[in-house]
């Protein structure tokens, strides 16, 4: 006899697992400890075989309408015969059932979030921790809400193409154009390892409005720079600030390097300030050869913070370094507008000036930038290549903006000195 609501609420358990048997198949087990769960009893290519179909009252005994979403929810019935239907097919129901598993679970690890956090752990150890961060930021926010979950293998031009556009109409076109070529590398690793067939992103060139290109903002005048470095003298602020402030110019580093600096890195007696390769853009360890001004700088502040970690550590907390904004916020209140000089602006400053006033060979200028330097043969100079004449060049540099400081006439720009 068929199965009754009834007759299963009201069902207790008993010292052994008892069965109550409905229709096509389908029965209720009871087990001693109460829990009544659906089975479905078949033959499958002459073999008997059973099929969880749920645990009851999770699964009733007939489906329903979900008073509140309205959806229709299968009971042990409506699921049994789907199971029928399949076996009607020659299909084993419960095959059926692992292979649409090991679809979704193929679908979870190849969705595009998936990939592309298996692109930023593989990839990460080449960038520095900020440019990881940003990358991270930039997906976890503008992409992985609407593709995160697609399978990487079906994400579409168009779809894409909506991604970049909610980004565009927000007034961040820059920011548009840079996510779409770390989607085009995401979606590049997955054709590499099999989990897509091709890049859509290489379709969508051109489908962005055209992004100015911009410089960061630098004070390069000689004149100029003397008002400059006469403002950075007389700040008030944060001494850790000032003295942060006062090297930037003396060893023209990126920002983030500055403000990373740690003691350990330094070697006040040999007067060279070692960046590990983990903290550069490159990738690559970094020699800065310090100046007789800059390394006064740096004892000056030694007795402050030489017990710490930082150099110039956060104003907050001496277990973390300065912020990012802290060098741009000193220049403010100075009355130097960010259109004019930026922290990244004193690496501009630097180039422009010993290349076209003081005459310095360029290949010691963006060796000393470490900017990507090769010598004629192709080779990536090392950290040590041309350091004595890098080391003149760190010193003639500092001596030439102290003459600046201190008001000398200044050579204008394109002309350089014999």
């Amino acid at each position: 006899m068929a199965l009754t609501d009834a007759a299963i609420r009201t069902a207790k358990p008993d010292k052994k697992t008892t069965r109550k048997f409905d229709s096509g198949g389908l029965y209720l087990e009871i087990t001693p400890r109460g829990g009544k769960w659906w089975r479905l009893k078949y033959r499958f290519d002459g073999k008997e075989k059973r099929l969880s179909l749920g645990i009851y009252p999770e699964v009733p005994l007939a489906g329903h309408k979900d008073k509140k979403t309205g959806e229709w929810i299968d009971g042990a019935r409506e699921k049994r015969d789907k199971a029928r239907q399949l076996l009607a097919n020659g299909i084993d129901p419960s095959e059926h059932r692992k292979a649409i598993k090991a679809a979704r679970v193929e679908r979870a690890e190849n969705s595009f979030e998936a990939v592309a956090r298996e692109w930023l752990t593989k990839y990460s150890p080449r960038w520095t921790s900020s440019h990881c961060q940003k990358n991270l930021r930039r997906l976890e926010y503008d992409v992985f809400p609407w593709l995160g979950g697609r399978p990487i293998a079906e994400v579409t031009a168009p779809e894409l193409l909506t991604v970049l556009r909610r980004i565009e109409n927000r007034g961040a076109g820059e920011t548009a154009h840079r996510v779409r070529q770390i989607c085009g590398q995401v979606l590049r690793y997955a054709v590499a390892t099999g989990r897509a067939e091709r890049d859509p992103s290489a379709d969508l060139r051109g489908a962005l409005a055209p992004v100015r290109a911009t410089h960061l903002a630098a004070i390069t005048d000689p004149m100029r720079i003397g008002e400059l470095l006469r403002a950075i003298d007389g700040y008030q602020g944060y001494y850790v600030t000032r003295a942060a402030l006062c090297l930037a110019p003396l060893v023209f580093v990126r920002p983030g390097e500055l403000r990373t600096a740690e003691w350990a890195e330094i070697n006040l007696d040999r007067a060279e300030w070692n960046i590990a390769a983990e903290k550069m853009k490159m990738r690559v360890p970094h020699l800065v050869p310090l100046s007789k001004q800059a390394v006064e700088i740096l004892q000056g502040i030694q007795p402050l913070t030489g017990r710490g970690r930082y150099v110039f550590p956060s104003a907050r907390s001496t277990t973390r370094p300065m912020s990012n904004n802290a060098i741009l916020a000193a220049l403010r209140p100075m009355g130097i507008p960010k259109d004019q000089m930026t922290g990244h602006g004193f690496r501009a400053l630097a180039r422009t000036v010993l290349d076209e006033v003081l005459g310095i060979r360029p290949d010691y200028i963006e060796h000393q930038l470490a900017h990507a330097v090769r010598d004629p043969l192709g080779r990536a100079y090392n950290r040590t290549s041309h350091l004595p004449e890098r080391r003149a060049m760190m010193q003639q540099w500092a001596d030439y903006l102290d003459k600046l400081k201190a008001g000398a006439k200044a050579v204008p720009l394109h002309r350089q000195v014999k």
